[in-house]
């Protein structure tokens, strides 16, 4: 197994200042601080998939409010995360990372098989990267105690309709212990 992690949509501008609500897309900030740190003592390659809009974008005509605006300081990973420079950050339009970027190939010239998805929204951006992480050939893996939603039942409830899926074991949910002690990097 050669794998990458990608952390999506943990940015400045999704997150309230100063962190503390204890809102469970900030519960998990120590669990992925963490996860990172570990990952990077490993060489496991690290990408921050960032949502980067314009300032007029489609996806701000429906009940989204318009946030995470292409040139602020909204767009940047979560400074809690403490971003390196090995880490690789990767502007996305859309939900999915894989959407018209260049993921695909990154993952490929990293020699990547496995992917391991943490974030916000489980539902939407970390489910659609997952989906298409897929639908690219590369097994993976959705973090649950590494990813949230704005609501526990929604995060728990979505976690759930995949846990036993059909195309286990190319595509399933481990907590990011799970994923370090299979990937045999964390002994």
């Amino acid at each position: 197994m050669k794998p990458a992690i990608i952390i999506v949509d943990m940015l400045d501008g999704n997150y309230r200042k100063p962190l503390g609500s204890e809102k469970d897309e900030e519960k998990i900030v120590p669990v992925v601080r963490d996860l990172l740190k570990r990952a990077r003592s490993r060489n496991i390659p690290i990408i921050f998939a960032c949502d980067s809009f314009l300032e007029k974008d489609f996806l701000f005509r429906g009940r989204m409010k318009p946030h995470a605006i292409r040139g602020t300081s909204g767009t940047k990973p979560l400074k809690e995360l403490e971003v390196e420079g090995s880490d690789i950050i990767l502007d996305k339009r859309r939900f999915s990372a894989f959407f018209k970027t260049d993921l695909d190939q990154t993952l490929r010239t990293l020699g990547v098989d496995t992917v391991a998805i943490g974030g916000i929204n489980t539902h939407f951006c970390v489910l659609a990267t997952a989906f298409d992480a897929v639908c690219n050939d590369f097994s993976t893996v959705i973090l649950e105690d590494a990813s949230a939603a704005f609501k526990r039942e929604i995060h728990e409830n979505c976690l759930a309709a995949y846990r036993n899926s059909a195309i286990y074991p190319i595509f399933r949910v481990m907590t990011s212990d799970n994923f370090m002690i299979e990937t045999g990097r964390d002994l």
